[in-house]
């Protein structure tokens, strides 16, 4: 078995949770799959999945394997589908899922140049918390921030992001700029409804998690609203770091407590079916992809 075979089994394993699984989606014998990966781990010297009574998992090596294999079959594919000159003329009704303020942030601009390179394709956008059930709710495309489950299809990651404090210089010039978690007893903060009763913002603080509950002086509907009155100088606002993309780039607002930020998460485009999507799904993802990519929200 070719080594580009072998990567596209450890694919089908991981996309399918299980090695069973994938023997089903490959049409081969369970133990051709399981042949297949200990001939993959043997030419690597390393374990990538580790057998368990309740299926397989992913090592700490098998992860990073994951993503780059995944990202080497997609490029593949669509070099391939490029000199075969498939998907030429996508047409239809293209559903896609966001995050809130991820269109006015960064979809909007990409999801232009898209509909002038294929005028024949609509787009739909919805927002979404969390992992839409692509299926169950016709979603084609979602773009999603966190850690995905198994059963999340096909995926395609872009890049990272992180929660941020941050403030307008106006407020930081008369309140000061905290140092350290426990500055923020003594500063006002803006919230949402969203932020639930607890109200607390979680830091990574000398080896451990540090949380603490900010003195709010407004709380606001939405996200959208909190960080515009955060520019008009009201208080300190807690978001993901692409929420606010074009507030810090124009200066409204200023990141506080960097050192102190919880880990970056995943940004990722997931859809169904793979290499056999439909025209309008391939072609987005190959043109969406390397664009959110290089955009300055997300990190590299």
């Amino acid at each position: 078995m070719s080594r580009y075979r072998q990567m596209q089994v450890f694919d089908a394993v991981v996309q399918a949770g299980s090695l069973a699984a994938a023997a089903r989606q490959l049409n081969h014998s369970p133990a051709t799959i399981m042949r297949s990966v200990a001939l993959l781990e043997s030419r690597l010297n390393n374990t990538l999945l580790i057998r368990g009574p309740r299926g397989v998992e992913l090592s700490p090596s098998g992860e990073l394997f994951a993503v780059s294999c995944r990202q080497i079959l997609e490029q593949t594919a669509v070099a391939e589908r490029s000199a075969a000159g498939l998907h030429a003329s996508p047409a239809g009704q293209l559903s896609v899922s966001l995050p809130m303020l991820m269109d006015q942030q960064v979809f909007t601009a990409i999801a232009l140049d898209y509909l002038a390179a294929f005028p024949e394709v609509q787009l739909v956008t919805r927002a979404s918390e969390g992992v839409p059930k692509l299926l169950e709710e016709n979603i084609d495309v979602a773009l999603v921030v966190g850690h995905l489950p198994n059963s999340s299809g096909f995926a395609m990651p872009v890049g990272r992001v992180r929660p941020i404090v941050c403030a307008s210089p106006t407020y930081l010039a008369k309140w000061g700029r905290p140092q350290i978690p426990d500055d923020l007893k003594v500063h006002r903060s803006v919230l949402t409804t969203a932020d639930g009763p607890q109200n607390e913002w979680r830091f990574r603080y000398e080896r451990t998690t540090r949380l603490v509950k900010p003195t709010p002086v407004l709380t606001c509907t939405t996200q959208r609203a909190a960080i515009h009155a955060a520019t008009l100088g009201l208080g300190l606002i807690r978001c993901m770091s692409y929420e606010a993309h074009h507030e810090l780039q124009n200066g409204l607002l200023e990141p506080v407590l960097s050192d102190f930020a919880s880990e970056d998460l995943p940004v990722q485009l997931i859809y169904r079916d793979g290499r056999r999507a439909e025209a309008r799904v391939r072609t987005f993802i190959d043109f969406a992809t390397p664009r959110l990519r290089a955009h300055p929200a997300f990190i590299g």
